[in-house]
Order: C-alpha cells, then structure tokens, then sequence
C-alpha cells in the first residue's frame, strides 16, 4: 500500500526540523503521517533542478510529495521564492504526479524557520536564561532591527548564537526545534504554505 507522503528535502537540517513537525500532528491541525524523507545528493540545485528525476520512480509508493529547499544556494536567487515553487512544481507534476505534488522554497534559507515567536527558541537553542533575551542580544550585535519579526539574516544571527553558546551545529538542533517550538505565531509565508498544504492532503479526523 502507498504511503501518505514522501519529502525531498534539500539537506538534513531542512529534512530533521520537517520530521521534528510531523511527529505533532496535532499542532499541525492534521492526521497523523505516515511517511518518508530522502535528502538530494545536490542539496539546494539539485531540488531546485532535478526534483521532478528524483520523485519520478516514487509516484506509485506515496500518495503525495513534498519538495523543500532554499532560495539561497539554489542556483536560482534571481527568481522570487513563489515564482522558482511554481517552475519546480510543474516539472514535478508533469513527471507523473500531477496535483499531488507541493514546492515550498524557504525563503531565504530554512534558519528563518528557526526564530518562531515561542520561548520554547531560547530552551532548544541552549541560551542561558540568565542572560538577556535572546532577541535583545541579537539586536545588540546589528543582528536583528527592532521592527523586523525576524532577524534580516537568519543564518548568520544563528552562527553567531552557536558561537557565543559555544554548541556545535547540528541537525539535531533543528529536529528538536521541531519537536518542541510553538508554531502558533508563525507567519513566514513558506510555513503557512506548508502548514495549509498538510491540513488539505491531511485533515485531523480523516482516515487514510
């Protein structure tokens, strides 16, 4: 029997952080999944050029696939993020899966995932909560402006909390942010894309 969903994602953090989400399909508005993730040996370009290859064998073991990369790195920045969904969405479906595909570029990159209006960040970044709040710090440093909802940079306001907490990057980071953080606030067009798409494939209280 076909299995609900397969995500291409364009590296581990990307494919942790998605599995992380998944594991709570209730905070999601869904059923559980029951699915599976691949990583493109390309990472970025090759989702953002070969995705429809990679899915074309699998159309027969899922009912649908999701494609997640970012625009930053992709090879494509020159497109914005919904008009580079829609090319790869179209070579996607006409590889075999026709309206059961999804794109979602990240915008610029998946770290702007990270920073989710949640105090759950500070506890599953590891910031001591003795200092001042995470975001006051980033302001600081030129890292994040006061009126913005998200740091300009989000990888870089990342690196440099990693650095100054003295904590190795790793994927696990993101799956733990996945597991715990808050999705509530969360208005970053891709999330809400991603969120809404797995709320009509997947509906709380349907049946597969």
């Amino acid at each position: 029997m076909p299995k609900d969903l397969v995500i291409l994602a364009a590296d581990k953090n990307i494919d942790y952080g998605v599995q992380g989400l998944l594991r709570r399909p209730a905070v999601l508005g869904i059923r559980p999944v029951e699915f599976d993730t691949f990583v493109h040996p390309r990472h970025d370009p090759g989702c953002a050029r070969e995705a429809h290859a990679f899915l074309r064998s699998l159309t027969q073991g899922y009912h649908h696939a999701l494609v997640m990369f970012d625009r930053t790195g992709s090879g494509r920045e020159a497109l914005p993020g919904e008009a580079l969904s829609n090319e790869v969405r179209g070579r996607v479906a006409d590889s075999g899966w026709g309206e059961r595909a999804e794109v979602i570029v990240l915008d610029p990159e998946i770290e702007v995932w990270v920073f989710a209006p949640s105090p759950k960040v500070e506890q599953c970044l590891g910031w001591p909560a003795r200092r001042k709040s995470l975001r006051r710090w980033l302001e600081s440093r030129g890292l994040w402006e006061g009126d913005h909802a998200k740091p300009s940079d989000p990888k870089a306001a990342l690196e440099r909390i990693l650095g100054e907490i003295k904590k190795p990057r790793s994927s696990a980071i993101y799956k733990h942010l996945g597991e715990q953080v808050g999705i509530r606030g969360c208005t970053d067009p891709a999330f809400v894309r991603f969120r809404n798409v797995l709320a009509m494939w997947f509906p709380a209280g349907s049946t597969k």
